[in-house]
């Protein structure tokens, strides 16, 4: 039976469909009887029988973190409808704390009556927003969904494979017994929820690859990278993810009180708490209005900067900057960036001296935090920036991380750097002269100072912007953006920016393990970058049709930098391919209400409306 809008299942009115799962497809329906929304599962599954007798065990289980079953129909499941989003990395370490124990404790009580999930991923865990009574905050609220793959552990003798032999679950998040075929209890679910807090706590998948076979090979043989979290949280993470099941947590309680004794550990910690910031453009008070580039510069530097404090969330350059110049409210930026913090501040050049006044403000209140004047030689620029960052890490109580106090690994040199600067403010204004002068900028700055890592980076990055756009044929580009790529890691190796072009520029050329390993070599170290972890999904994930993990690469990249149309674009193409058309045709109509005119979101919002 073919069901659309209007449909009726029973008692049920369908309403739209929600989403899907592998074990059948997912419908938005009101209960015409009790006048609530429910979700409609319809089982596609050629074993309904056994499904159903599994649904009925799972409806059993009252637990305020496990979506309920509110009834069963010959081909179908009523259950709760949730108003939310999928569990999606990073959140700081006390909230993944307080998400992670609410799963345990849901795990725990399918696990009390005998059942087993097999199939624990971000994709099939809501997070939904609590209200609060009236004197508590709002706060976030974990439901474990999606019991389609459960099983009773005393069913079968094989617990993880199908009557016709296939092994089930979701390959980057299956326990090694589980991608080998053999017989299951609980610390194959612990297994997966230790990938689940990986991930939560990382932003990034613990295992990967370019095949299924190549993740169930990375699950089997490989240690995840290194996160940076509190001590105790990476010791839980370890303990889930050992391989032999005899050295994992060996039951959910077990892993619960753990995690119980974290939460302590970390409530004892203050000033690692979560906050938000969004730096503004500084005002370009010189004389000379031409060297609005180094007012720019500064503040995207610190930016940048700032992103390296543990707990802090940092709005994006592009929508930082997208308030230049407009009287707008701080309280209204504030929303629409969904930020609490706003750093602004101001520069004036003079011959060699530079004044550069910054102020912290509290959205909600609007009142300042802190607020300094440097009076300095120009050469004393990059001491400002360090200074200014470990302000407002005190100002927000806040611990600097071992990368973010350690010494800059290069300084360099004044005038190169002034170069490098305009070639950013250039990059930023994309059409055919400012990209010419993009390249004169770079050159100059590499000429200046041949050390400069990020100089040859961005040139990297220039040159594969010219394939992209089409202005030069990749073939003649893409090997010039490589070696500036690969001179930029002869001087500093670890150089997340150009591992992460080589990985480009390895898919262009379809050279899919190559660029898989540069791209783990990009996201190697913690934080992650918005922009690689953007493109990421663009350039790696959506051309090998990991299409899930595109989307949640790109929208993750975009939480705190709603206002890049150029990256919402790219996830509508993203939500295009995984047959959200919906979704993708409401990401290209917010782009259209800030530029209705936006070529590239006019041209993909023709094409999906015509699909």
């Amino acid at each position: 039976m073919n069901i659309s809008a209007g449909t009726m299942l029973g008692p049920y009115e369908i309403l739209g469909p929600p989403g899907a799962g592998g074990m059948g497809e997912v419908w938005k329906a009101r209960d015409t009887r009790l006048g609530r929304l429910v979700a409609i599962k319809r089982l596609t599954s050629a074993h309904t029988d056994r499904f159903e007798q599994e649904a009925r065990a799972i409806a059993a289980l009252n637990h305020p973190h496990i979506c309920q079953i509110h009834d069963i129909g010959p081909d179908y499941l009523v259950l709760e409808y949730l108003e939310g989003q999928p569990l999606r990395g990073p959140v700081p370490p006390s909230e993944a704390i307080r998400l992670a124990s609410q799963i345990a404790s849901a795990l725990e009580e399918a696990h009390s009556k005998g059942i087993l999930h097999r199939d624990l991923k971000p994709s099939n865990i809501m997070v939904i927003r609590s209200s609060g009574m009236s004197d508590q905050p709002a706060s976030s609220i974990a439901k474990l969904v999606d019991f389609g793959l459960a099983k009773l552990v005393s069913a079968e003798p094989d617990a993880t494979r199908t009557g016709d032999g296939a092994v089930i679950g979701t390959a980057a998040y299956m326990s090694p017994e589980q991608a080998e075929g053999k017989p299951l209890d609980v610390r194959s679910d612990i297994f997966s929820f230790g990938v689940v807090l990986y991930e939560l706590l990382s932003g990034h998948r613990a295992f990967v690859g370019t095949s299924t076979i190549a993740v169930l090979s990375a699950v089997l043989r490989d240690d995840p990278q290194p996160i940076h979290a509190p001590p105790a949280l990476e010791r839980i993470v370890r303990r889930c993810m050992q391989k032999p099941q005899s050295q994992r947590f060996q039951t959910m309680g077990e892993l619960r009180a753990a995690l119980e004794d974290a939460a302590s550990e970390q409530a004892s910690k203050p000033d690692e708490r979560h906050v938000s910031i969004a730096v503004l453009p500084f005002d370009n008070m010189s004389a000379d209005k031409e060297s609005e580039y180094f007012s720019d510069g500064l503040a995207e530097e610190i930016i940048n900067a700032l992103a390296h404090l543990p707990g802090l969330k940092v709005a994006g350059r592009t929508s930082s900057f997208f308030f230049r110049g407009k009287d707008v409210e701080f309280e209204v930026i504030g929303k629409k960036l969904n930020v609490d913090h706003i750093l602004e501040g101001s520069v004036r050049q003079a011959g060699n001296r530079v004044r550069v006044t910054a102020q912290l403000i509290k959205v909600a209140d609007g009142f300042h935090l802190w607020s300094e004047r440097y009076d300095r030689e120009m050469t004393d620029i990059f001491a400002i920036q360090d200074e200014i960052t470990q302000a407002i890490a005190t100002a927000l109580r806040m611990k600097l991380s071992p990368e973010a106090s350690a010494p800059r690994p290069y300084t360099p040199n004044l005038r190169a750097y002034e170069a490098y600067l305009k070639s950013r403010d250039y990059w930023f204004k994309p059409t055919p002269e400012s990209l010419a002068q993009v390249k004169r900028s770079l050159e100059h700055a590499i000429a200046l100072d041949p050390k400069f890592a990020l100089a040859y980076s961005m040139l990297g990055i220039y040159y594969t912007m010219l394939a992209n756009l089409g202005i030069r044929a990749s073939r003649e580009v893409i090997p010039l953006a490589r070696a500036a790529e690969l001179e930029a890691l002869r001087v500093d190796p670890s150089l997340p920016e150009a591992h992460a072009i080589l990985g480009v520029c390895d898919g262009g050329d379809y050279e899919w393990n190559e660029a898989e390993r540069r791209w783990r070599l990009a996201m190697a170290r913690e934080p992650v970058s918005r922009d690689i972890r953007f493109w990421y999904g663009n350039h790696y994930l959506l051309p090998i049709g990991r299409v899930e993990e595109a989307v949640e690469a790109m929208t993750w990249g975009l939480e705190l930098d709603p206002l890049n149309l150029l990256y919402r674009h790219h996830l509508a193409v993203g939500l295009r391919h995984a047959g959200r058309l919906e979704d993708a045709e409401s990401e290209l109509r917010k782009v259209l209400e800030i530029d209705e005119n936006f070529p590239l979101a006019l041209d993909t919002l023709g094409a999906i409306c015509a699909q």
